[in-house]
């Protein structure tokens, strides 16, 4: 699907390199999730893989073609994304926004077909915000406004789908219900999803596959099973990490501490002098 040759980016001549070094092949009809600290790259990347911004130096190949080849129509066709934070300046209902999914697949004076109809329908129905087709957009709390932005996505019907942080404004119940729709989609179409996901316990229930970054470079890449282990966890995110079975025997858990503070009790502060 996606391969990434000696990728380096900066966003300007004279700025640190964001992305250095990066070498990366995603697999088709994977579940990737791209892990790691605060500022170490993984937006950055994920605009790069969307065509959004161009390598400074290196490759991205997508299908063996450079991404930067594609025109943004012909890309929308295929790759479908999610940014960090989703907003709408205009008043659109939830319904205009999510058909705007299918608008590289219809002429500029065309409308909407039977069929695009229905796949508009399947997204809001899987996203559960049927309820809210009529409502305008600007009303949505952020979490509604999460959902409306991953059933557009899912509207473009997308080979490939890239997630930005897509559940960071969601409560436990739509965070699960979106990964499993996600994950359903990948099994029952082979849907290729690229996701930046904070939650490790969260993207060892879901991903497939795993890509940990640090410092703009890759720190590791391959099965999520195999990677998500409380020795990379500890060095990728300079924290104490325990990995067990989790309560439902189906995954793992991720316990974390801070290095170097267990059962640490607070000493008192020595004086010196007379008392007075």
């Amino acid at each position: 699907m996606w391969r990434i040759q000696d990728l380096w980016f900066r966003y300007g001549e004279n700025l640190p390199w964001t992305i250095r070094q990066f070498n990366l092949a995603i697999r088709a009809g994977s579940f990737t999730g791209i892990l790691g600290p605060n500022g170490c790259g993984k937006t950055t990347l994920l605009d790069l893989l969307a065509g959004i911004l161009r390598p400074s130096r290196g490759e991205i190949l997508f299908d063996g073609r450079a991404v930067s080849s594609f025109s943004a129509r012909k890309l929308a066709r295929h790759v479908a994304m999610v940014p960090q934070d989703f907003s709408m300046r205009f008043a659109f209902t939830v319904r205009q926004v999510v058909e705007m999914g299918r608008f590289p697949f219809i002429s500029r004076l065309g409308g909407l077909e039977k069929r695009d109809v229905e796949i508009v329908e399947q997204a809001m129905a899987e996203l559960e915000i049927k309820h809210l087709e009529t409502r305008p957009v600007t009303m949505l709390s952020g979490g509604e406004l999460q959902r409306v932005a991953v059933a557009r996505a899912l509207a473009q019907s997308p080979r490939a789908l890239i997630l930005d942080e897509a559940t960071s404004n969601l409560d436990v119940f739509h965070s699960l219900s979106i990964m499993s729709v996600l994950k359903s989609r990948m099994k029952r179409e082979g849907l290729t999803v690229v996701a930046a996901v904070h939650d490790v316990n969260l993207a060892a229930s879901f991903c497939t596959d795993a890509v940990f970054m640090n410092n703009g470079c890759l720190e590791a890449s391959g099965s999520s099973k195999e990677l998500i282990n409380g020795e990379i966890v500890s060095r990728v995110y300079g924290v104490k990490a325990a990995v067990c079975p989790d309560a439902f025997g189906k995954g793992v858990q991720i316990s974390f501490r801070l290095p170097n503070r267990d059962n640490r009790i607070a000493q008192p502060v020595k004086t010196t002098g007379n008392s007075p």
